[in-house]
């Protein structure tokens, strides 16, 4: 069934700074035009309430046949976020303060009757490192403290560990320690700040040579194909924004043990669109604020991830309002 024309919000980075060959943002506008939905861009600084009401500040976005300049743009305008048939948050991190306050404002609209993707709560409540806390039983051993004594405790028993922000993303700030590292000292503390910053560690998974591998859950549901980010040459970390690779795969009976486990709750948080990070049969991360690697699976797998979550989109929109949950 052929849905209406929707207008589309997006809430992202400057259109200036997307690479449009990689980018899932852009993949998500692309298909989101071709199926004849009007499209429309705004910034975190965009964000305002005023006079009981949520607005952004909206410039409706024509996009182009130049790869050079994607798009053409209209002036802003102050609309509210409720006039939207649905608004997509897509910044990226650094999950900072000004992230948390354009959630709040996100909420605000949605009181209104805004429809948001995901939830400004859910991105909230589901920090991307601890998130695995609640499905433990799939997540390699780890502790979450800023207490050195403790971190030594856990290099001490696994021996090889690695060391990570709780807000960190793109790989930064991420460390693998050996118990016999002449730097443990040095990198504890760089981590956690002398002890001012909460931390995760976690035993090194010796997998990580064949990818980190970015499982996707769309309305609960998991793309059946995989992005292995496979580090380069003396490197441990699997982000593609420090040089892996990224290979595609189908799914493994684990993944998709993991995938069908997390996503119903996932989805009833809604969660419309998450980036599992799975390292050999462990869950390492849960990504819910801008989760990424649509371009890469369809161009090396052919399957239309944009298409997936696009459909998924158009289903909920069509359910009455109460029922409008992934």
């Amino acid at each position: 069934m052929k849905i209406a024309s929707m207008k589309i919000a997006f809430v992202a980075d400057p259109l200036d700074s997307f690479k449009i060959y990689k980018d899932t943002t852009f993949a998500i506008m692309r298909e989101a035009a071709a199926r004849g939905h009007a499209l429309y861009a705004m910034e975190q600084e965009d964000l305002l309430w005023r006079g009981n009401t949520a607005y952004g500040g909206a410039r409706r976005l024509h996009l182009t046949s130049d790869k050079t300049r994607w798009y053409r743009a209209e002036a802003a305008t102050a609309t509210p976020l409720k006039a939207f048939d649905a608004v997509l948050m897509r910044k990226d991190p650094p999950f900072d303060i000004e992230y948390i306050y354009s959630t709040y404002l996100l909420e605000l609209a949605e009181s209104e009757g805004a429809r948001v993707f995901n939830r400004p709560r859910a991105i909230r409540d589901w920090n991307e490192k601890l998130g695995i806390a609640r499905f433990a039983r799939f997540a390699p051993p780890s502790v979450v403290t800023r207490r050195e004594a403790l971190i030594r405790e856990f290099l001490g028993e696994h021996r090889d560990i690695i060391l990570k922000p709780l807000d960190g993303m793109g790989g930064a700030s991420v460390f693998r320690v050996r118990d016999d590292d002449p730097n443990v000292n040095v990198i504890i503390e760089t981590v956690t700040h002398f002890g001012r910053r909460t931390i995760m560690a976690q035993r090194f998974i010796p997998e990580i040579r064949d990818g980190d591998k970015r499982v996707l859950l769309i309305a609960g549901k998991p793309v059946p194909y995989c992005l292995a980010r496979i580090p380069k040459p003396g490197e441990t970390r699997g982000n593609l924004a420090v040089g892996a690779t990224g290979v595609t795969r189908e799914l493994t009976a684990r993944d998709r043990e993991i995938a069908e486990a997390l996503g119903p709750v996932l989805a009833k948080e809604g969660l419309l669109l998450v980036g599992l990070d799975v390292i050999g049969d462990w869950l390492t991360e849960v990504n819910v604020t801008s989760p990424t690697c649509f371009q890469e699976i369809t161009e090396q797998t052919g399957f239309n991830v944009a298409g997936m979550m696009l459909d998924a989109l158009e289903k909920i929109l069509s359910q009455p309002l109460e029922n409008r949950k992934p």
